[in-house]
């Protein structure tokens, strides 16, 4: 059996060729043919009957005679992943320990099984593996893809991923184990731990910094878009006037007035009055002065869901009054 170290092989071409059926529990009859003859230990090293390794272990340690119950008979439930491997192969021992090591981290929802092919030869040639390390997904009692070769972890997790997003709905054992697990937590982004601590101790200048850096990164991240649009306007309705609709309302000419009274009244939960009086104020104005009324209330927008029907209603009246 030829090694290519650090060597895929041909994934394409090997994946094609394990599509075809494959009778793996051909292997369990030479098994149990073995075993039945009197005084024979159990072969190839193998445990005895009963001794294969329980259901929640992530990592097996497979033989001829074990195959048909921890890899055949396991994946009709959920995925088992079989690693070729010898203790002469390099690559080997660079691929088992990232494999071990994301088996143990599935929960469940995949197992390992390892093959020492030195051992077991037969299982090395009913997979016709031609090389090693030699990896075979198996699912529903069948070789579903494979690849050759010590890959590195991400296309190895990208691999993983791929099988189980494709056999959730076939494997119960998947969706199970997942559901067990709970949702994963997503790890915090320090970028917006600094933006939010920011914020909580009112340094609003330094919360409006970090969330433009961010957008300066990501255009399109929402969540830093909308949280910016938060602080701005925390920002003035912290320091506006609280005399500020008084005065707007006394002098409809005085702008400064009209955008304070309008973050005063959606600070205060009357968001229709604030959507009212600056509207009111487009109509009244043109040029500069319109389009600085104009996106003052957008900004205001910004704060709301799109769906909310204040906002729709309000960006209709804009419309009107704009145009």
């Amino acid at each position: 059996m030829t090694n290519p170290r650090g060597s895929a092989g041909n994934p394409a071409a090997l994946s094609a060729a394990l599509s075809r059926a494959v009778d793996l529990s051909a292997l369990k009859a030479r098994a149990e043919a073995a075993q039945s003859r009197p005084g024979a230990p159990p072969a190839d090293g193998a445990p005895p009957a009963g001794g294969s390794a329980p259901p929640s272990a992530a990592v097996l340690e497979v033989s001829e005679a074990s195959f048909q119950s921890d890899v055949v008979e396991r994946s009709l439930n959920q995925l088992v992943v079989v690693d070729l491997w010898a203790e002469w192969c390099g690559p080997c021992k660079q691929l088992s320990p990232v494999l071990e090591r994301l088996a143990a981290d599935a929960g469940g929802a995949w197992v390992l099984a390892k093959v020492d092919v030195d051992a077991n030869p037969r299982i090395a040639q009913l997979f016709g593996a031609q090389s090693i390390p030699t990896v075979v997904a198996i699912a529903g009692g069948q070789p579903v893809d494979a690849f050759s070769g010590a890959l590195p972890e991400p296309e190895i997790r990208k691999w993983l991923d791929s099988l189980l997003d494709a056999l959730r709905d076939r494997l119960p054992g998947i969706r199970a184990a997942e559901e067990a697990r709970g949702p994963v937590e997503e790890p915090e982004d320090p970028r917006f731990t600094e933006a939010e601590e920011a914020f909580e101790r009112g340094d609003f200048a330094a919360a409006q910094a970090a969330y433009e850096r961010i957008l300066d990164a990501e255009p399109a991240n929402d969540l830093a878009r909308n949280a910016l649009a938060q602080v701005k306007f925390t920002a003035r309705a912290e320091v506006a006037d609280p005399d500020a609709r008084a005065k707007a309302d006394a002098d409809p000419a005085d702008l400064d007035a009209q955008l304070a009274a309008a973050d005063l009244e959606v600070a205060g939960q009357d968001v229709e009055a604030a959507f009212r009086r600056l509207i009111d104020a487009v109509r009244r104005t043109a040029g500069e002065d319109r389009n600085r009324v104009r996106e003052h209330l957008v900004a205001l927008f910004e704060l709301f869901d799109p769906a909310d029907e204040r906002v729709g209603k309000a960006r209709r009246e804009l419309a009107s009054a704009l145009y």
